[in-house]
């Protein structure tokens, strides 16, 4: 039950009864209302720029986390693109200088993207510079990362090539030291066995025993096991590719045939003096694009130091032939 108010009224000397009239019942209801409504704006506005709700806590962990975690990607960023400079500085300067390739130009491996704004969809962003950046950062990275693979690629194949070269050229000698009486007579103009006459000599004869095993100096398909050549009598020609053929001759017998595949060191005849031949001995000559050139310079493969030196004196001596 609502308690009933009472005022003193002084004309009458007696208390009468307050009645409240119903507009200004309403008007102070409304007064009120809007009075809190305006107080509970204001509370929850200052609450706002002060108070962290949940949710704003929990967005603001995630971003926080994505800013931690796009200064761990552009750190590695970083990492990825030193050891990849790295790797491109030896690649230019170690790996194509060797495989005589030309290097790839600093532009080329570094060039960036023009044109069109391809970044345009990371702006408007509170962090739109640190995305835009990483992201073109990334996009630069994979490019040299595709140019780097490519040159890897090509490096493979010139060095699968250069193995095959190496493999190829005649790089040993054809018949083996403890086997040799001596080396009787090297490249140059030397005297004829049978007419005295000084005449290029365009090999090098190795003296030994009938029957002395020969060797292949390099790998090679054998193009000729014959005595069609005059003055060769039982010889072998092998062609290593490349422009290069050894020739073997004086044969005593072949251990090949025709079109044989054929590795470096692979027995492929023995030591005869068949055709013109003033002793037993093997005539062995390399012919580089169709000319001869002095297989002395082609025994990497086999000889010490003091044995190649060795070798070039007597070679160098103008003494007769043996063919």
């Amino acid at each position: 039950m609502s308690k009933v108010k009472y005022y003193y009224d002084a004309e009458s000397l007696s208390y009468k009864k307050i009645q409240r009239k119903k507009r200004n019942t309403v008007k102070y209801a409304s007064v009120f209302i809007l009075g809190s409504a305006l107080f509970g704006f204001l509370f929850v506005f200052i609450a706002s720029q002060y108070i962290e709700s949940p949710k704003e806590r929990v967005l603001k962990r995630e971003l926080q986390n994505a800013q931690l975690q796009f200064e761990l990607l552009n750190k590695k960023m970083k990492e990825a693109e030193i050891v990849l400079n790295n790797i491109a500085e030896r690649d230019n300067n170690i790996y194509r200088v060797y495989f005589e390739a030309n290097p790839i130009p600093e532009e080329q491996r570094k060039a960036g993207f023009g044109g069109i704004n391809r970044y345009k969809e990371f702006e408007g962003f509170d962090n739109s510079k640190l995305i835009k950046e990483s992201n073109k950062r990334l996009d630069i990275l994979q490019k040299q990362l595709v140019v780097q693979s490519k040159s890897l690629d090509e490096i493979a194949k010139l060095a699968e090539n250069k193995e095959k070269l190496l493999a190829a050229i005649p790089a040993i000698q054809p018949v083996s030291n403890k086997d040799l009486t001596r080396m009787a007579s090297g490249y140059g103009v030397r005297s004829d066995p049978f007419t005295k006459v000084r005449k290029m000599h365009w090999g090098m004869d190795f003296t030994s025993p009938r029957g002395t095993p020969i060797y292949a100096s390099g790998d090679g398909i054998v193009e000729r096991a014959d005595n069609l050549s005059s003055g060769y009598g039982n010889h072998i020609r092998i062609n290593h590719g490349y422009g290069y053929v050894s020739l073997y001759a004086h044969l005593f017998k072949y251990n090949v045939r025709k079109n044989q595949r054929v590795k470096r060191g692979d027995l492929i005849g023995f030591v005869g003096s068949t055709g013109r031949s003033e002793a037993p001995h093997l005539h062995y000559e390399v012919i580089k694009d169709g000319e001869k050139i002095n297989p002395i310079n082609f025994y990497y493969g086999s000889l010490t130091t003091e044995e190649f030196n060795k070798m070039l004196e007597h070679a160098s001596l103008e003494n007769q032939s043996l063919d």
